[in-house]
């Protein structure tokens, strides 16, 4: 079996041979950068669409994290195009943060468009390393389908923890890796040495759930689901909070 993963891992590779080259000469990484964000902005609303009872469920109790000013201050990592404003309560304060400044564009045309909530800032800056941000500023943290591609899971939740107030909450909805025994993590593995150029740094292999396990939150709640998207490689999901 594993010389055929090799094989087929291979043969993906030829396939995706220019993709790999520009990477070789340092030209793939700025490339994606700037083409990325097109993609999420449509990709955005079709899962909205197909996910959207389950983050309104998620996010239905979001509001009983409001410190004592009653005003919810909250940090949405990986803010992308935007894609959870709808679904944050009215008056909501929100900072937004994302490593790709190219962004910008399709976030401002959902801020327009979710005029619900008050936008703090955005800030550019890498998920691990919050440092404009002051301890235990902030009463919640979002963060959707980012732990994918971040470095090191372990030093994100270290500053999730550090800007959440005692008593706050991290929300998160992550694509993981699937069971080891089904054809989607078969070809997880074949896509994932590739799929992390297209992906701007996903993995798809990603065990997300045993970081949140490790780590000294006071109560992590969370379930897996398969989000309905079939033939996807990225259809194994995990949702959830956990408090600080």
């Amino acid at each position: 079996m594993p010389w055929i993963i090799f094989l087929l891992q291979f043969i993906t590779a030829v396939i995706m041979l220019p993709v790999h080259i520009l990477n070789y000469l340092g030209i793939w990484d700025s490339f994606i950068k700037k083409c990325f964000p097109y993609f999420m902005n449509k990709f955005t609303d079709t899962y909205n669409k197909l996910m959207e009872d389950q983050k309104r469920q998620l996010f239905s109790n979001i509001s009983d994290f409001s410190g004592h000013s009653k005003e919810l201050r909250l940090l949405e990592l990986g803010c992308g195009t935007g894609a959870n404003f709808k679904f944050y309560p009215r008056g909501c304060k929100v900072t937004c943060l994302d490593i790709n400044p190219n962004f910008q564009k399709f976030l401002s045309k959902s801020q327009a468009e979710n005029d619900h909530l008050t936008y703090e800032r955005f800030l550019i800056a890498s998920a691990d390393n919050m440092t404009p941000l002051a301890d235990g500023s902030m009463d919640v943290v979002v963060c959707t389908l980012l732990v994918c591609s971040v470095p090191s899971t372990p030093a994100v939740l270290k500053e999730i923890q550090r800007v959440l107030r005692p008593g706050g909450a991290f929300y998160f909805i992550e694509h993981v890796t699937a069971d080891p025994s089904s054809w989607r993590y078969f070809f997880q593995i074949i896509l994932d040495p590739t799929w992390k150029h297209i992906g701007d740094g996903c993995k798809l292999t990603k065990q997300t759930w045993k970081y949140l396990e490790r780590t000294k939150f006071s109560d992590v709640k969370y379930k897996h689901v398969l989000a309905p998207f079939k033939w996807s490689p990225v259809r194994d999901h995990i949702f959830g909070y956990a408090l600080k």
